[in-house]
């Protein structure tokens, strides 16, 4: 009995929200009725008598006051939305609105565990494989040494920032933009993660030991570029120091020639740490990290020489090298190698070994990327671009090549959104940040500012692009609590972006922030009110024309149902009622 009586208040409660959710015309109309019927003892007519002669005698001032004030209170209102949308991301009237009002009005609750089970059921199993994707590939960074924030804890995994694997020269790339153009490419942010890298990397527990290598310790943590050279130089005094040799080759040599000098210089002191740590590195744990660390100096120092090879044009020499220290070093995949692997083979044209890196690496157990999932995309097209016309295709179709080529686009295009707009030139290119984001405005950027020549060598397929990607927003649930192919994008791309990014860059900003619509409300009832009483005020007597005529045109309609009403209802139903 105790259980009956919350039952039947809760079975009473949804009748009544189920009654005012679909039958409020109904409830409405029974209203409309009750006041005709009782507009006698209510004395309606004399009211609304009272109220229209009320009226009349009000003078112009009047009516001015009362659209100035108005015109103010909607314009302080548009103001405080404006204001918390631009913060928020979102109208303060609609998120009031839907907070409280939706569930007294009897709609769903989006805190409830009902709810989110049903829409979160449909991507569990994708989900699942991504999650342990993620786990696994933090378990290696992690291993590494590699502990870059979150740029927001609540907004999962996806929002971690990576090292650009493509990330150009400070001093033979960077510092040159800088000289030219007077602007700085990277951020404080990205490069205090890359002076973060850098301790990871290049440092461990034992470097106190050797007075070189202490140097270079307290060099990574130098803010000023000057400073670190200057380290760098002292450390290179006192022994062939590999780290000395890769910090004057990233910031002080201003060519790629220089840089790869240095780098070559290091590689040969690198070997040699290399070679004698890994005798020692069963010894004890300090041996051990110091092996850890060496292996990181001879692995980057080589990436750094095939990029430098790639950039001065032996790319076969580059692509040897990448495919030997991938295989030299094969649990080392978090460096993303296979990255620069596939844009060396690409410009190489090899598209057969292309596909073969794809179908090692473009697996559902991997991280994604866009290098990844965009050029799939382009050995897809390729197949089809050179002969694809969007007339041609609306009349007969779709073929199975053209087909799996436009899914593919639509992947890639789900994956990272940015990258089209870049591709296709209708935003312009800055250079590439040290750091970037998974489906970010950062990868985007990174992704083409090297890929772009490869699009623009296989023909027709930035055609193709242009006329098929903006199909894939039609597959993508909104407001993009679901995805489609890929986890549900992340909310917070843009302020990670715009951390990484420069402020003369305009962040590419996905899904676009409308205006909603109690802001363009407010705005135009601000500036309606505003015009009325600007009217008034010069035109008293006019504006007074116009609002009688507006008026009675207004309650024409209501005139001419009430007489039809009163033609067809006796005169004395009230009488009846009353007696009976």
């Amino acid at each position: 009995m105790a259980e009956a009586g919350p039952g039947f208040l809760e079975q009473l409660k949804s009748c009544i929200v189920w009654s005012w959710t679909y039958l409020w015309t109904v409830w409405f109309f029974i209203m409309l009725f009750l006041v005709y019927i009782l507009r006698v003892p209510l004395k309606i007519n004399d009211n609304l008598s009272t109220v229209s002669m009320f009226l009349n005698t009000l003078t112009p001032k009047f009516y001015v006051a009362l659209t100035g004030t108005s015109s103010l209170i909607s314009g302080l209102i548009l103001i405080f939305e404006w204001w918390y949308f631009r913060k928020y991301g979102t109208s303060f009237i609609e998120q009031v609105s839907v907070s409280h009002l939706r569930p007294l009005l009897g709609g769903v609750d989006n805190n409830s565990p009902s709810n989110s089970n049903t829409s979160n059921g449909d991507s569990d199993s994708n989900r699942q494989s991504v999650s342990e994707n993620w786990s696994g590939t933090n378990d290696l960074v992690s291993s590494c040494g590699i502990d870059h924030g979150w740029i927001e804890i609540e907004s999962l995994r996806e929002c971690k920032v990576w090292r650009n694997p493509l990330n150009l020269f400070r001093g033979a790339e960077y510092n040159r933009y800088t000289w030219v153009t007077g602007r700085e490419p990277l951020t404080y942010y990205d490069m205090n993660l890359s002076a973060q890298d850098h301790q990871t990397f290049f440092t461990c527990d034992t470097d106190h030991l050797r007075p070189a290598d202490a140097i270079m310790q307290k060099a990574w943590r130098e803010r000023n570029p000057q400073a670190r050279i200057s380290a760098a130089h002292e450390a290179l005094e006192l022994n062939e120091c590999a780290t000395a040799y890769i910090l004057l080759a990233e910031e002080e040599a201003t060519t790629i020639v220089e840089a790869e000098k240095l780098f070559k210089q290091a590689l040969k002191a690198g070997e040699g740490c290399y070679r004698r740590s890994q005798q020692l590195q069963h010894h004890g744990a300090q041996y051990e990290a110091q092996h850890r660390r060496d292996t990181n100096v001879l692995v980057y120092i080589k990436r750094r020489l095939a990029m430098c090879a790639r950039k001065l044009g032996r790319t076969r020499e580059a692509v040897k090298m990448m495919r030997d220290l991938m295989k030299e070093f094969p649990l080392l995949s978090m460096f993303n190698i296979h990255e620069n692997l596939l844009e060396a083979l690409l410009e190489l044209q090899a598209y057969a070994d292309v596909q073969a890196v794809l179908a090692k690496y473009d697996d559902i157990s991997l991280p994604k990327s866009a290098t990844i999932c965009y050029t799939a995309a382009l050995l897809k097209a390729r197949a089809v671009s050179d002969k694809f016309s969007p007339e041609a295709a609306s009349r007969r179709g779709l073929s199975t090549a053209e087909m799996n080529a436009v899914e593919a686009i639509h992947r890639a295009v789900e994956f990272n959104p940015h990258v089209p707009k870049y591709l296709l030139e209708m935003k312009s290119l800055i250079l590439p940040p040290e750091h970037i984001l998974k489906r970010g405005d950062s990868e985007a950027i990174a992704y083409a500012f090297f890929h772009l020549q490869h699009w623009k060598r296989v023909e027709g397929a930035l055609n193709l692009l242009h006329c098929t990607w903006e199909g894939t927003f039609r597959m993508i649930p909104y407001p993009l609590e679901k995805g489609h192919l890929f986890y549900p994008y992340p909310i917070c791309t843009e302020t990670a972006d715009r951390e990484l990014l420069p402020s003369f860059h305009e962040v590419s900003v996905y899904p676009k922030k409308e205006l909603p619509f109690f802001i363009l409300f407010t705005a135009g009832l601000c500036s309606f009110t505003a015009m009325l009483a600007l009217l008034t005020h010069q035109f008293p007597e006019l504006m007074g024309v116009f609002a009688k005529a507006f008026l009675s045109t207004l309650f024409a309609p209501l005139n001419f149902v009430m007489e039809k009403v009163e033609s067809i209802l006796p005169s004395s139903l009230w009488h009846q009622l009353t007696r009976i």
